[in-house]
């Protein structure tokens, strides 16, 4: 087949007409008032905007945490919305991971234990998903912590715990949400570093709100969002 004849594959994300509002008093606020997106796949695109913007509404939506009020979240073509309840749920499971700007890590388990916990929700055998979780656990440094708990670690190590968490099912797409906000700037710095290179090492596609411009320069493509719709996007040329 000719190149002109082959078809082109879809972007891992697309989102059309994306709407999301919630009830307030006798009316509702609009938070997302139609935002259209692709991501395309092992691409690290950052999400921008001032606080209240959307930003947050937007990766829920894409995380399959919350449900869109009008539009589509497609992954590879697919409605991520027309799947089930539990349908989603296992689709978030498996094909989703996620860091959050405030960790989440279990404080009574170890950071080998915290890590291993998604794939043990997926029903993976615990060898399996303990190597897989310690491999990670060296990969992003932590070596000789793995069973520390959470609570024995800096917050920049912590950071580190849920972004190997993140990545222990081998997800399609990686959403993280203010990954640094809750650090100082050079573990903040420290944490960019240890996203881009998992995004060469993995080919692995992130997408990153973030505030953090520092942040923002290290990705392939930032977006911008203005009063719950992107009004700007822009390539990111690296030195």
């Amino acid at each position: 087949m000719s190149e002109l004849g082959r078809a082109h594959p879809p972007p891992i994300i697309a989102v059309e007409g994306l709407k999301k509002s919630y009830p307030f008093g006798g009316g509702s606020i609009e938070v997302l008032r139609g935002v259209n997106l692709t991501v395309e796949r092992g691409e690290m695109l950052g999400v921008v905007g001032v606080s209240g913007a959307g930003k947050s509404t937007l990766l829920h939506i894409l995380g399959a945490l919350d449900r869109p009020t009008a539009g589509t979240v497609r992954y590879d073509g697919n409605d991520l919305f027309e799947l089930s309840e539990v349908e989603r749920a296992a689709f978030r499971n498996t094909r989703i991971g996620f860091v959050f700007q405030f960790h989440h890590l279990l404080a009574e388990f170890s950071i080998l234990e915290n890590t291993m916990m998604p794939s043990l929700m997926a029903r993976q055998p615990v060898a399996a998903a303990r190597a897989a979780a310690e491999e990670l656990l060296v990969a992003v440094g932590l070596k000789d912590r793995l069973r520390h708990k959470p609570g024995e670690l800096a917050g920049g190590e912590q950071q580190r715990v849920a972004v190997a968490r993140a990545l222990i099912n081998r997800p399609d797409v990686v959403l993280a949400d203010e990954p640094t906000g809750n650090v100082d700037r050079a573990t903040g710095e420290a944490v960019h570093g240890l996203l881009r290179r998992l995004s060469v090492e993995r080919s692995q596609t992130f997408v990153v709100v973030t505030h953090n411009e520092a942040l923002a320069a290290q990705l392939d493509r930032v977006v911008r969002i203005e009063d719950g719709v992107i009004v700007e996007q822009a390539g990111v040329t690296h030195s």
